[in-house]
């Protein structure tokens, strides 16, 4: 892990209005650490300017508060919400992701660029991009 810090995949202000501890299993934390070694570092690197974590692991109480899916990948520390700040930077991301042709699970446009929903799956990554 490069670029990133595990606590930035379990800092959440609904998490902390809420009381609820985010904080993640071991599994979760070794997707996580999967996810940002053969994702978002290399991701980071090609791009040269910061990423963001907007959500990372979610436990089950967290990704119901935000109304998460039932089968989140958040729930294993196999995807994170990352933004550059601004859509034209997240526009840029995107491009890259699909240029990089990174080992991704799901690379999701969420609100027209606001951010991107990328996983990386241990067992078998689709390559799918939607939106």
């Amino acid at each position: 892990m490069k670029h990133f810090r595990i606590e930035e995949f379990e800092a959440s202000p609904t998490a902390a209005s809420l009381h609820i501890d985010n904080t993640m299993p071991a599994e979760a934390r070794q997707a996580i650490e999967r996810l940002v070694d053969a994702v978002l570092d290399p991701l980071r690197d090609e791009f040269g300017m910061p990423i963001y974590v907007n959500s990372g692991y979610r436990c089950p109480a967290l990704n119901a508060a935000v109304g998460g899916v039932k089968h989140s990948q958040h729930l294993r520390g196999e995807a994170a919400d990352i933004t550059s700040g601004c859509k034209d930077g997240n526009v840029r991301l995107w491009r890259l992701l699909r240029k990089l042709r990174l080992p991704v699970d799901q690379a999701i446009n969420e609100k027209d660029f606001a951010w991107i929903h990328v996983s990386h799956s241990q067992r078998h990554n689709r390559g799918e991009f939607i939106g």
